[in-house]
């Protein structure tokens, strides 16, 4: 059992999760993920390593209440609960650039995983711009983490509540045709990463994405988590889930990510009346 030692609420339906993982805490790189079951009757659910701290012994997660198991998180386990599985580090480590200037673009709760490997990258040497985005300034998170580790920050939401009113992709354009750069990295919802590596592709620079499909067991097993990757199939638990951007087949991995969204409805729903029968 894993306790969770604290829990902090970073903007509408979205927590910030300190667990304790000793054994994962003392080998995590930047780019993995653990799976995390909450209890027995749980399912396994990949969630990126937003941070960690070997001397501690614990492991920072970012959750978004989406389905059925990030809702009970977020409704149902706070401070002292257990966690029964936090299952990893898993994947392959994120490979870094040594020098030059990188631009780091995150979209959403891609900002989570996206702090670590622009920490790596800053201790590297390099010269790392970041570029965060999200719907409005109530779900832009980690703004300070990111400038600490940041030599620039470039802010858009859609709505123009904070920074630019834009999408992420103006001013990765912008920035790739006026700079040097030698490498981006860009993390978020696939339609943002797809559109990234469009940009990066018509620049001539190279884009490594992290990808986000369905998993079950995270050790290979499965398949679930197939992607094609430059005409070949490869696994993004155990081959990823970094990939580069521009060697992705982006509507076979959209479709795949819709494939379930009937049967996790349906989770969903029996969880909200299991909620709405005990509070009766």
């Amino acid at each position: 059992m894993h306790q969770i030692l604290a829990k902090q609420a970073l903007g509408p339906e979205i927590d910030e999760f300190q667990v304790e993982a000793p054994r994962v805490a003392q080998a995590a790189v930047p780019g993995q993920f653990v799976v995390v079951r909450l209890h027995d009757r749980g399912e396994r659910v990949p969630l990126t390593l937003a941070d960690w701290d070997a001397a501690a012994g614990t492991v920072t997660l970012v959750v978004q209440a989406v389905g059925k198991t990030t809702r009970e998180m977020h409704e149902r386990y706070d401070v002292g609960d257990g966690v029964l599985d936090v299952v990893g580090p898993l994947g392959e480590p994120s490979v870094l650039v040594h020098e030059g200037t990188v631009l780091c673009v995150a979209g959403g709760v891609g900002i989570a995983p996206m702090y670590p490997i622009a920490r790596a990258l800053k201790q590297e040497g390099v010269r790392v711009i970041g570029i965060l985005g999200a719907r409005s300034e109530d779900l832009l998170f980690w703004v300070d983490r990111m400038r600490e580790v940041c030599d620039e920050l470039v802010l858009t939401t859609d709505d123009g509540s904070v920074g630019r009113k834009a999408l992420v992709t103006e001013p990765l354009a912008e920035l790739l045709g006026a700079r040097e750069v030698a490498h981006v990295w860009a993390v978020g919802p696939a339609v943002m990463m797809k559109f990234c590596s469009a940009t990066c592709s018509k620049a001539g620079v190279p884009v490594t994405v992290s990808l986000n499909p369905i998993m079950v067991d995270g050790t290979g097993m499965c398949g679930a988590c197939r992607a094609e990757v430059g005409d070949r199939v490869r696994f993004a638990c155990v081959d990823g889930p970094e990939f580069p951007g521009d060697q992705v087949n982006w509507e076979l991995l959209i479709a795949r990510l819709a494939a379930y969204k009937e049967e996790e409805r349906c989770a969903l729903d029996r969880y909200r009346r299991m909620v709405r029968e005990a509070a009766s």
